[in-house]
């Protein structure tokens, strides 16, 4: 991905837009310009999804790159959200609570830096409800 596209695109990740076919009903997460089910006869529209969902499967983190050192360990799931698409993303619980079935609903937070004094990053982590 191009830094440009990188960067128009940060809304849609920071807000969890994605995308809708009005014809089948399915929802998408990352957008498709598409429907693979509906193909030509699919009108996509753009969706907000609530951010809630539910943990599929998860693992701990013990040893991660210099980056999210600071974070380890942490709790990285499989989400599916309630609109039905599934997500990889780090859920903000201590490793021991996380469990497979529990309820997350999406937050706002840090998500690393460029060096000691760089850029902080922020994104969607998910924490239980």
């Amino acid at each position: 991905m191009s830094v440009a596209r990188f960067w128009r695109k940060i809304p849609q990740r920071y807000n969890l837009i994605g995308t809708k076919c009005d014809n089948c009903g399915r929802y998408f997460f990352p957008p498709r310009t598409f429907c693979p089910v509906c193909r030509r006869n699919g009108r996509i529209l753009e969706h907000q999804f609530k951010g809630t969902g539910k943990v599929v499967t998860y693992t701990v983190i013990r040893a991660a790159s210099e980056q999210f050192e600071h974070f380890t360990p942490y709790v990285l799931a499989i989400i599916q959200l309630d609109e039905g698409p599934r997500l990889t993303a780090q859920v903000a619980c201590p490793p021991d609570k996380a469990e497979i079935g529990m309820r997350v609903k999406k937050v706002f937070r840090r998500i690393g830096t460029d060096g000691s004094s760089g850029v902080i990053h922020y994104g969607t982590k998910f924490v239980p409800e």
